[in-house]
């Protein structure tokens, strides 16, 4: 994919997040208003938010294969309170042209959970609208590197409604074998895992980015995939391991 699909100002926001409280959407905390520009939300044509997703460039969006999503869905860019219109004039409604799923996706063990949206349209990128990088190496993002995870999604499990604001939380990755501890011989190597630390994704997380920093770019590094049912702070979650869909990812691209 190189150069030519993600441009060098992937993972670079205009607008910063504030992590600095690094707060332990379960026990996580409210975003900074437009500091996580590659944040999709995947809504139904009521408007209701079911999954998030990564803007990877300005055709592109990259969500989780179980989200299901269809020509019936609708694509929101550059959305942070999602129960008001006011989008700043930048919300992008763009149904997908086509939804490319990967061909090894295993809706039983949860295998290859990634789906590429391609948009109708370009994106027009802003200070509220850009691209994330795409994690290229298996070693880049050791266990224990401290991640970020946002979305919409539940910020309690038996909460009635997801919240209005993008929620982030920030969560340690933990090895393959470290989250097997946890999760038995569910956990495969096209997985990754971060978590079990007072935070944790939950419904309606589904499909949106896990996310680390390095040289002061940031990094798609997983795609919310499962977790505990009831969305525990202590087991970890389970997000596609990018890195490992990075060769599927520049070829779909390529041929379309």
């Amino acid at each position: 994919m190189g150069q030519s699909v993600q441009s060098v100002h992937c993972g670079k926001p205009t607008i910063s997040p504030d992590i600095t409280g690094f707060s332990r959407i379960v026990n996580g905390e409210e975003a900074v208003s437009g500091s996580w520009p590659w944040q999709v939300s995947l809504q139904d044509y009521t408007g209701f938010h079911f999954c998030g997703g990564s803007l990877i460039s300005e055709y592109w969006v990259v969500t989780a294969a179980h989200c299901g999503v269809g020509s019936q869905h609708r694509v929101i860019l550059g959305e942070f309170n999602k129960c008001t219109s006011d989008n700043f004039g930048n919300l992008s409604v763009s149904c997908p042209f086509q939804a490319i799923t990967h061909p090894q996706w295993n809706s039983n063990t949860i295998n290859n959970d990634i789906t590429l949206v391609k948009l109708k349209a370009p994106a027009s990128m802003n200070s509220r609208v850009s691209p994330i990088c795409l994690d290229t190496s298996q070693g880049m993002f050791p266990a224990s590197t401290m991640c970020v995870t946002t979305g919409w999604g539940l910020t309690n499990p038996f909460a009635g409604s997801t919240p209005c604001k993008l929620q982030q939380a920030t969560l340690p990755l933990l090895s393959n074998k470290g989250c097997e501890a946890y999760w038995g011989n569910k956990i495969s190597d096209v997985m990754i895992c971060a978590g079990a630390a007072g935070a944790s994704s939950c419904m309606g997380d589904s499909g949106g980015p896990l996310i680390c920093q390095s040289g002061g770019t940031w990094y798609l590094v997983g795609i919310v995939s499962w977790g505990s049912g009831f969305c525990s702070i202590n087991s970890p979650g389970v997000y596609g391991r990018v890195s490992k869909f990075r060769t599927w990812v520049d070829q779909t691209i390529a041929a379309n």
